[in-house]
């Protein structure tokens, strides 16, 4: 009656998964992005701020064409983590993690008793409205659904053995973009030895702790890709849906012109 997390059983195989991130909100691009072959979406509930019923929309899209919606939310919010898994996503990103006892907390916001702390009502999207049987749905639920934090900070590379080793914990995140900004260079640059340093780090760590590893690659994807999963990411980011447009029209109106 519940649904399997798609990307887990190809995780734990050593395959690759291949995603991208919404920041328009849009339910279409969402469907699309299944359509093309893409195993997951992230969607950006940090940055590109909404708190209405278009979330629901966009999990109810993604759920249509066969893609993991991972929402990812504000940080010390335990109740964004129970609604958007309520809502239906197949997993939820928290920016900003700096340490174990984050994290500890944060999988107990995941998880029902007695493995977390988290409310229980199944009366929901993911709980079929209450229609089957709740102990399946519990069980469904701290099985399948996928807990991640970023890791974009000096002190939560110097934390990273601790912050891997939390039972619960499903994936981490890299953020070049903040991790560059903290160590004190003047813009991104996750081609800098320093940022190098910690990406590597934490996809090795990773694997020492049985994690997945994200990361984003910007143009040229293909390429970016290859060169991260090398390193051992295994969960690519692709652009977001802003990026990937604007590179294509870019290109292709300075193409055209010349």
């Amino acid at each position: 009656m519940y649904k399997e997390n798609p990307i887990r059983e190809k995780l734990k195989n050593n395959n690759t998964v291949l995603g991208s991130c919404l920041y328009s909100f849009s339910p279409n691009i969402m469907e699309i992005a299944g359509y093309c072959g893409l195993d997951f979406c992230r969607i950006d509930n940090e940055h590109a701020w909404r708190q209405d019923d278009m979330l629901e929309h966009l999990i109810r899209a993604a759920d249509k064409s066969s893609i993991l919606p991972i929402v990812r939310v504000d940080k010390d919010n335990p109740y964004l983590i129970r609604k958007v898994l309520e809502i239906g996503a197949g997993g939820f990103i928290v920016p900003d993690i700096r340490d174990k006892d984050e994290v500890e907390k944060i999988v107990k916001a995941a998880k029902f008793p007695p493995k977390g702390e988290r409310g229980f009502s199944s009366l929901c999207y993911s709980g079929n409205y209450g229609i089957g049987s709740a102990s399946q749905w519990v069980e469904w639920s701290n099985k399948n659904t996928l807990v991640g934090v970023m890791i974009e900070t000096p002190e939560a590379i110097e934390n990273i053995e601790k912050i891997m080793s939390v039972d619960g914990l499903d994936f981490i995140l890299f953020g070049p973009a903040d991790y560059s900004i903290r160590i004190g260079l003047d813009e991104p640059n996750k081609n800098h030895p320093k940022v190098v340093e910690a990406i590597t780090r934490t996809a090795e760590i990773a694997k020492k702790y049985e994690k997945y590893a994200m990361i984003g690659v910007g143009y040229p994807w293909e390429e970016e890709a290859e060169k991260y999963i090398k390193i051992g990411f295994n969960m690519i980011e692709l652009g977001h849906d802003y990026t990937v447009l604007s590179t294509i029209w870019k290109k292709m109106v300075e193409s055209i012109k010349k």
